[in-house]
């Protein structure tokens, strides 16, 4: 318990580097340009914004991703204001965030898990972190916000739930192997980065 409040504690102190801030704020702009690309089809829509956020919050931890999060859903509404403004929707995509953040930040080197000798940590993480979303956030949660604000009908719920549900279990098969191929080279990328601004100074 302790190490887990510890890893807000730590993810908090991101908010004190430029670069980190900076880098935060790249990929909050590549959210929104994703979304904006977005696909309806009938109860839901189709996107992949949720990788910008996965990578802040592997990156630089809850604290910022949370933010992020909230930040990706304001900015949104600010830049394409249709419809009203929904807090509960800011409220969620803020947990979205919390939940990358806390299944990928700095959890790839502890307690590793290998198999034939592969240690494959880092992609159990993803699998648990974009099904939890999946699961929690896109089925339940935004279903039944959906339904709160009228925007799917009591009589077409069950159908709403099939169909999101159907959806998603399609999208999960085509979210992880990109996930597995993005945030990796991320990853690398970063520490690179980190390495080569140690060694300037």
């Amino acid at each position: 318990m302790k190490s887990f409040f510890s890893m807000f504690k730590t993810s908090a102190k991101e908010f004190k580097s430029i670069k980190s801030m900076a880098i935060t704020g790249s990929f909050i702009a590549v959210s929104m340009l994703i979304e904006s690309f977005s696909i309806d089809i009938g109860y839901t829509k189709l996107n992949f914004a949720f990788v910008a956020i996965a990578v802040i919050g592997m990156l630089f931890g809850p604290a910022v991703s949370v933010f992020a999060g909230f930040a990706c859903d304001l900015v949104g509404f600010i830049v394409h204001p249709t419809g009203g403004f929904f807090p509960a929707f800011t409220l969620v995509a803020g947990l979205q965030g919390l939940i990358y953040g806390v299944c990928l930040y700095h959890k790839f080197s502890v307690h590793p898990i290998r198999v034939k000798g592969k240690d494959i940590t880092m992609y159990l993480r993803m699998v648990i972190a974009r099904s939890l979303d999946v699961v929690i956030i896109n089925l339940f949660i935004n279903t039944a916000l959906l339904l709160h604000y009228g925007f799917i009908p009591k009589a077409a719920y069950s159908s709403a739930v099939v169909a999101r549900a159907a959806k998603n279990a399609l999208e999960l098969a085509v979210d992880l192997p990109l996930m597995f191929i993005v945030l990796p080279v991320c990853l690398a990328a970063y520490k690179r980065t980190v390495r080569s601004s140690a060694g300037a100074s």
